[in-house]
C-alpha cells in the first residue's frame, strides 16, 4: 500500500521547497486519499492556522484535510489572540511549537512567514503570501493530472496578473516539466526572482514564456487558468488596474483560440465579467470546483507527509 514518504525539507514555504519526486508523490498520496485507496490516521496530532488575510477554500480544506486524517485544528485568527496585539512572531512562534505539530500561515509578507520557520521547531506551511501560493498549486497541477492522465505535452497558460498563483504555477511547473505561458499585462509580469529560478530548473528554457499578448498565448493551450486581477490588500489600485487588464478577460472568444480539449481553472473568489465571463465559467471546460476540491486533497497529502 501506498505510504506517505517525509520531505527532505521540514518546512513548505515555497514550491521548490519539494523536488520532482516530491511532488509526484504528494501528487499520488492526494489521488489516494480522494479516491479512498488511502486510509491513513494521526491521531492526537494538531494543526495551527494563522490567517492574516480572509480565506473560504484555504481555512476549510486545511481543517476537513485535518479531520480526515484524524487530527485537531486550531483556527489563531489575529482578532483573538495576541498576534492582533503585536507580539513578536520569534515569541509566537516558538510558543505554538510546544502546542502544535504544524502550522499552515496565511499573510501578506513573504519574510513573515520565513520569520516563523525561522523559530518553530514544528513543520510551516505557506497558506498564501504575497510572493507564492504553493498549496494551490499542488491542487492546480492535480486537477490537470486528472484531465491529462500525464504532464507531457499539456500547455498551461495562465492570463492575468503575475501575482503569487501565477509564481508558484512557474514554479510547480518547472519542477513538473509542464510547458507554462503566462500572458499579463506590462508592468505585472511574475517576480523576476521566480523567473530566473524556474529558467535554471527547466531542462528545456523554452517551455517557460512571458507574454503581454493573450491572443497567442492561449494558442494551442490546453488549460487556460485566471485568477482576479486585484488580490486582497490592492482594493485601492482596483480601478487602476480594472483599465490595465481590459483585454485580458477569458470569454469565448479567447478560448477558441486554445485547444479543442482545453479546460478552464480558476482559483476562486471569481468576479464574474472580469477575469472570466460567467458563460465561460459555467461551461462544460469548466473544471474550477473540482480544482477547489482537490486543495483538500492535496493538502491532506501535504500533511500526511510533514507529520508522518
Amino acid at each position: 500500500m501506498l505510504k506517505p514518504n517525509k520531505l527532505a525539507n521540514k518546512n513548505f514555504l515555497s514550491s521548490l521547497d519539494m523536488s520532482t519526486e516530491e511532488v509526484l508523490h504528494v501528487l499520488e498520496l492526494a489521488r489516494s486519499f480522494k479516491n479512498k485507496d488511502l486510509n491513513l490516521k494521526l491521531d492526537s496530532k494538531v494543526l495551527g492556522l494563522i490567517f492574516d488575510k480572509s480565506s473560504t477554500r484555504t481555512r476549510v480544506s486545511f481543517q476537513v484535510a485535518m479531520s480526515k486524517l484524524g487530527g485537531t485544528t486550531i483556527d489563531l485568527n489575529p482578532t483573538t489572540s495576541q498576534i492582533g496585539r503585536g507580539e513578536p512572531i520569534k515569541d509566537t512562534a516558538r510558543v505554538l511549537s510546544r502546542y502544535c505539530d504544524v502550522i499552515a500561515i496565511r499573510t501578506f509578507d513573504h519574510s513573515d512567514l520565513e520569520e516563523y520557520a525561522k523559530w518553530s521547531t514544528k513543520p510551516v506551511i505557506n497558506a498564501l503570501t504575497d510572493l507564492e501560493h504553493p498549496c494551490q498549486a499542488l491542487a492546480d497541477f492535480l486537477t490537470i493530472h486528472e484531465e491529462f492522465l500525464d504532464f507531457k505535452d499539456v500547455i498551461l497558460t495562465f492570463i492575468g496578473d503575475g501575482n503569487n498563483v501565477a509564481n508558484s504555477l512557474i514554479l510547480c511547473g518547472a519542477l513538473l516539466g509542464v510547458n507554462v505561458t503566462i500572458a499579463c499585462p506590462k508592468g505585472y509580469e511574475p517576480n523576476s526572482l521566480v523567473i530566473k529560478k524556474a529558467y535554471e530548473i527547466y531542462k528545456n528554457k523554452a517551455l517557460l514564456k512571458i507574454t503581454n499578448d493573450p491572443i497567442s498565448a492561449v494558442q494551442g493551450a490546453n488549460v487556460l487558468y485566471t485568477d482576479v486581477w486585484s488580490s486582497m490588500g490592492e482594493e485601492n489600485q482596483k480601478e487602476e488596474k480594472d483599465k490595465d487588464f481590459l483585454g485580458f478577460t477569458i470569454d469565448n472568444d479567447l478560448v477558441r483560440n486554445a485547444a479543442k480539449d482545453a479546460i478552464i481553472l480558476h482559483c476562486l473568489p471569481a468576479y464574474r465579467a472580469k477575469e472570466i465571463t460567467d458563460e465561460v465559467f459555467e461551461s462544460n471546460r469548466s473544471r474550477i470546483f473540482e480544482q477547489a476540491e482537490n486543495r483538500m486533497h492535496a493538502q491532506q497529502a501535504l500533511l500526511s507527509c510533514l507529520l508522518s
